[in-house]
């Protein structure tokens, strides 16, 4: 079973220091640029403690030779400014450093955001069909994918509105997390309309979990564990004390009242639903109907409904918990 992590601020030695961020609806343009500023990232360059207007020597030989950068006594001519590279160096660059860090990815894109104190480059790199990256050109390379910032962020956020989330995937490429994660849920499984989708968090395997959310459905937490994903709705995830922000009680009994479908608890008129737990012969539900009666219901492993007990019937019988959503008195027990 899926139990998460919250999703700590991801350290490294990067411009990046305090990571974090939204969901998909993701930020406008003027945000990313706040962000930036904010981190110290200047039209692509950091500006680095210490070295603004060089030391008293430097500012000296300024003012006598009128010239930034030569000692007094040599007189040779300031060194030409290095060539900045080409969009094309850097996009190389980027995908030596994302192969280094051992990421799949097909660079189709990247910018240099700067330098960090020890003067390693720090890239931005979008990858096709994948999700992009932020690289510190260290030993090794420490890359962080965007989806983690993104929900890093929106985790911090969802507490503090005003939280500075660091340094944040900027490329419009790399606004792709919907399309990504959506990808990965129908990898999974999940055969609804995906219309939100977020990372939030780590397992207790070190594994990110991201959440989605369906349209007019129950949504979903998807983990990438060894053998493949792992996949809970959101009913489950509820069941173990957790949270779907992406799906509403409408959603979910939406989705439930079709498995009552051709049962005697047909007429139904679902109001609530809860998973109240499951064993070898399948996932028992509570349904808590609009007429105020309720059915538990038993579905198997292919999702289709075996059986039905009217809640009067299945608190006589013990049938798990009871119905806890109805106040139905049991039945009467007959021989």
């Amino acid at each position: 079973m899926l139990k998460k992590k919250t999703l700590g601020l991801i350290g490294c030695a990067m411009a990046v220091a305090m990571l974090a961020q939204p969901t998909f609806a993701q930020e406008r343009p003027n945000e990313r640029n706040e962000s930036r500023r904010a981190s110290g990232v200047i039209s692509g360059e950091r500006v680095l403690p210490g070295r603004i207007g060089g030391d008293r020597n430097d500012r000296e030989q300024e003012r006598t030779t009128g010239v930034r950068g030569v000692r007094r006594g040599d007189r040779s001519q300031p060194a030409a400014a290095a060539a900045a590279p080409s969009a094309e160096q850097v996009v190389a660059a980027a995908q030596g450093l994302a192969t280094a860090a051992g990421k799949t990815c097909q660079a189709t894109e990247a910018v240099m955001l700067g330098r960090d104190a020890q003067q390693q480059g720090i890239y931005e790199v979008a990858c096709a069909n994948a999700p992009g990256y932020i690289i510190v050109g260290s030993t090794p390379p420490l890359a962080v994918d965007c989806l983690e910032l993104a929900g890093t962020a929106a985790t911090a956020r969802a507490r503090n509105p005003a939280a500075d989330v660091g340094q944040q995937c900027a490329l419009p490429a790399n606004d792709n997390g919907l399309a990504i994660i959506g990808g990965w849920a129908r990898d999974a499984g999940v055969s609804c309309t995906v219309d939100q989708a977020v990372a939030i968090g780590k397992s207790s395997d070190d594994n990110m979990i991201y959440e989605v959310g369906c349209s007019g459905q129950d949504g979903y937490w998807l983990e990438k564990t060894a053998s493949g994903w792992q996949l809970q709705d959101c009913l489950q995830v509820v069941a173990a004390n957790g949270a779907c922000k992406f799906t509403t009680t409408d959603e979910q009994v939406a989705s439930f009242r079709g498995k009552l479908t051709g049962t005697d608890a047909a007429s139904c008129d679902v109001q609530a639903v809860r998973l109240m737990g499951q064993n070898a012969n399948g996932r028992f539900y509570e349904a808590k109907c609009g007429a105020g009666d309720g059915y538990i219901a038993r579905v198997n492993a292919e999702g289709v409904t075996q059986q039905v007990y009217a809640c009067a019937t299945a608190q006589a019988r013990a049938i798990g918990t009871g119905c806890t959503l109805t106040t139905t008195a049991p039945a009467a027990a007959t021989e």
